[in-house]
């Protein structure tokens, strides 16, 4: 293992537990993270999953059409954009900005620990 993926996996673990201790304590809304407690991931890496769909609270929901909204995550720019498959339809709602904004956060943290690694 590379010293720069061991660097990440170790700020990834890290992160990871002091979002669990803040979600569990009441200070972080579980919708804020940036890091997944189900994969144990940086957000942006698995958003893409139909584990982080919710027709309930509209998070990479299209009400309209019922589907899916696509994910694609530009580490390069450090862009996150949402895509109804169905109309094209963009991001709109609250819980998109919120997705957006959470995977943008991952992105830049990820990012940090490896120039800071290099």
């Amino acid at each position: 293992m590379t010293t720069t993926t061991l660097l990440s996996r170790i700020a990834l673990d890290d992160a990871l537990v002091a979002e669990d201790h803040a979600e569990e304590s009441g200070f972080l809304d579980p919708l804020d993270r940036i890091t997944c407690p189900v994969h144990r991931r940086w957000i942006h890496q698995c958003c893409h999953s139909d584990l982080h769909v919710s027709q309930v609270s509209g998070h990479r929901w299209c009400r309209p059409c019922k589907r899916a909204l696509e994910v694609a995550v530009d580490e390069v720019l450090g862009t996150v954009t949402l895509r109804c498959p169905k109309c094209a339809r963009g991001s709109h709602t609250r819980a998109d900005a919120q997705l957006i904004a959470a995977c943008e956060a991952s992105l830049a943290a990820a990012t940090r620990i490896v120039r800071r690694a290099a």
